[in-house]
Formats: structure tokens, C-alpha cells, sequence
């Protein structure tokens, strides 16, 4: 986690951008998803949400969601923030052959909100609401995503009056500082889960069979990754994205996703190797660029 200077309230929310809502039924609904998603939804009738990962044959990253229990007996509902319904669509049917599972797109009816701050879990609880809700991953600390009919946005924001309503370069800014990663914006076709840190959050390795397990499991017993996403702060304001980054003539990473800062200079996400970056040097955007860009410790 990055430090910033960002002050916080304690009653805040964001108009959350959804990219994908997919509602998933039928007689083998479950068993499919389970043989596709790198997470366990086993227990997810307890759990509520799970996020993970949708991977092609060679454990590379296609897309991210969070798989949620529906409100219908039998139904998934699966949410990105970032991947389109399309692609996440047609990466789930490329491998439905004789199942029988049913695939729709009901984003646009539905809409959401991001609730930020200690006591949202609390508040929410504390009487029924419209809709479902969820842990997200859009910052760090205590956070819920609220998903409802688009039909209902006017009477969610009612209820929220008084809160800050953050915006999304402050979002942005705060999930950058939390080192979590977007997709396919910081990880994506190119990446494995383990260069952009996922694999804890996101893969299972007790779960039994999925599409690109071979693959993790390989790794995660021999494998030594060569790519790291890295946290970076640097002078100067964000340059066009995504943006080689040099170092003694060579380039030896990527800056993936960056904001601007209040008190200057930006803070990002750079996928850089380990074979060639020198940790201690300095990064340059341009071969003989001024070298400007620094990686930074994690710190809580």
C-alpha cells in the first residue's frame, strides 16, 4: 500500500461503474462454473460473493470477476468491474458444449453504488435494502458494493444524503495506493495471476479441476516468476498509458495504470522484470529520459 496525503470520511460512496453483470442458470450451472472459476464456490451459498479469476489454457488472465449466490434458487450472478459483458460472456460460452447452462446479460438493468468507510457493513445491515451487496475490491478498508435495479438509483441515493460522493479519479487514486490491480488494465491476456499478486485472493489449489489449474499448480510448485507488478511513485504528471519504463538503455517494465496526486508527482502500477530491473536505480519513461520514477516499499 502506498501512502498518500488523501484525507477520508467516515460516510462515503461512489456511483461504482459496472462493466459486467451475467446472470447464470441451469441444471449444470454450478458444476460448470466450478470447473471454470480458479476460486471455490463451494461454500458460496455461505459466503455470499467469491472473486476470482477466468483463465485461458495457459493460466493467462482473460478476466476477473466475483461470482454472487443470485436471488433465484440456483442462479449465479457474476460481476467485473472493468471486463466487458461481452467478453466475459463469450469466454464462458466458448466452453459450454452439451451443459446445460444459460448465459444472460442483464447488465443494463442493473446499476450500483460503492459504499467507503468504517460502519458501512454495519449501516447496511441494519435494515432490509433493495438489491444485493458484497466486500468489494475498488480500495482497501472497509468497503460493500451494492448492486440494484437501475429503476432503484434514485432511492439509493436518497438514502445516502450526507455522505461524500466520492469521484472516480479519487477511486482510482485509492485503489492504485492499495496496490490492487485492475483488469485487464494492469493484468490481462499477457499476465499469470501470480505477477500481479492474485493468486491469494483469487486461486484455489484444493478446489479440484479447472481450466488453467494445471498450470498454476505447476507453478506454484516449480515455477519462478520473471514479472512483477510494482508499486511506483514519480515526478511530473502521469504520461500516456500504458508507458515504457527504462532503465540504463533497456527497457525493463511497463507503467500500466497511473493518477495524478494532489501534492504532485503520480502514483502506479508497473509490471516490471525481475531479471532486469535493478531495484536500487531509478526508472525513465523515455531511453535517456530523466530517471524520475521510483518503486516503493508496501507499507500498511
Amino acid at each position: 500500500m502506498i501512502k498518500t496525503k488523501e484525507n477520508s470520511s467516515l460516510q462515503q460512496f461512489f456511483s461504482g461503474k459496472i462493466s459486467a453483470l451475467l446472470r447464470v442458470t441451469g441444471e449444470d450451472a454450478a458444476n460448470f462454473l466450478q470447473g471454470q472459476f480458479t476460486n471455490d464456490l463451494r461454500g458460496l451459498s455461505t459466503l455470499g460473493a467469491v472473486y476470482g479469476l477466468w483463465l485461458n489454457q495457459k493460466g493467462k488472465v482473460l478476466a476477473d470477476s466475483f461470482v454472487i449466490a443470485g436471488p433465484e434458487a440456483g442462479a449465479f450472478w457474476i460481476v467485473s468491474y472493468h471486463v466487458t459483458s461481452a467478453s466475459l460472456r463469450a469466454r464462458l460460452e466458448d466452453y459450454i458444449i452439451a451443459d446445460d447452462v444459460i448465459v444472460e446479460d442483464i447488465t443494463r438493468e442493473w446499476t450500483g453504488l460503492t459504499l467507503v468507510g468504517a460502519g458501512v457493513l454495519a449501516w447496511f445491515a441494519q435494515a432490509p435494502r433493495v438489491g444485493l451487496s458484497f466486500p468489494g475490491r475498488r480500495t482497501a478498508g472497509e468497503n460493500l458494493e451494492w448492486i440494484f435495479p437501475r429503476t432503484q438509483l434514485t432511492n439509493a441515493r436518497a438514502l445516502l444524503a450526507g455522505w461524500l460522493e466520492l469521484d472516480e479519479v479519487t477511486m482510482e487514486r485509492r485503489r492504485i495506493a492499495a496496490g490492487i490491480p485492475a483488469v485487464p488494465a494492469d493484468i490481462g491476456p499477457a499476465d499469470l495471476p501470480g505477477e500481479g499478486g492474485l493468486e491469494p485472493a483469487t486461486i484455489s489449489y484444493t478446489k479440484g479441476c479447472y481450466l488453467g489449474q494445471e498450470v498454476m499448480a505447476r507453478l506454484k510448485s516449480m515455477g519462478q516468476l520473471r514479472r512483477r507488478l510494482q508499486p511506483l511513485r514519480g515526478l511530473g504528471a502521469v504520461p500516456p498509458l500504458p508507458a515504457a519504463l527504462w532503465q540504463g538503455g533497456r527497457q525493463v517494465g511497463e507503467l500500466r495504470s497511473a493518477v495524478n496526486l494532489a501534492e504532485g508527482g503520480f502514483i502506479g502500477l508497473a509490471m516490471v522484470s525481475l531479471v532486469s530491473w535493478q531495484p536500487a536505480q531509478p526508472l525513465a519513461l523515455e531511453v535517456a529520459g530523466s530517471a524520475e520514477i521510483f518503486v516503493v516499499p508496501e507499507v500498511t
